[in-house]
């Protein structure tokens, strides 16, 4: 199980790092939007643009915030159960959430391949997008992984514990 962690560790490096690239083009596109409207008109599809880069910010985000503890939980409720209840809780959470995310990977793939075949383009800037609809999908695949090896730790570390 370490190699499927490791392996999970180094994807969630490499789209950490191309959330980053996103998130600047996204900030630099902005700057250069606010800057041209003051002596020339609005940068053409920065509107698109924005949109499709955010989705991917988000989605290369994700797997990597779960990694780290990062998302927001409400577990005020989840704190009066004891240690053994939590632990039982986190772990069908963990295998819940990543046979949603893995259905909403291969979905979103789906979507993605009908794109592809029918040579769907964005309406302004005529780019095709169903690159950044497969990244969307490898996102969600992504995070289903890290879920996955979460409950995996849980699973086996809990046996170990017996």
């Amino acid at each position: 199980m370490s190699v499927l962690e490791k392996i999970s560790q180094i994807l969630n490096r490499i789209m950490i790092i191309f959330a980053g690239i996103c998130l600047a083009a996204m900030i630099l596109m902005t700057c250069m939007n606010i800057f041209s409207r003051l002596f020339w008109s609005p940068l053409k599809g920065t509107y698109e643009l924005m949109g499709y880069f955010g989705a991917l910010v988000t989605a290369f985000a994700l797997s990597y915030t779960q990694l780290k503890k990062a998302h927001i939980a409400v577990d005020v409720l989840v704190n009066q159960f004891s240690q053994k209840t939590q632990l039982i809780l986190q772990g069908f959470n963990c295998l819940i959430c990543t046979v949603f995310f893995s259905i909403a990977g291969w979905q979103i793939s789906t979507l993605a391949k009908t794109l592809w075949q029918t040579g769907e383009v964005t309406e302004t800037l005529r780019i095709i997008y169903y690159p950044f609809t497969y990244g969307v999908a490898l996102g969600c695949c992504l995070l289903a992984l890290v879920l996955m090896v979460e409950f995996l730790k849980m699973v086996f570390h809990s046996k170990g514990a017996h």
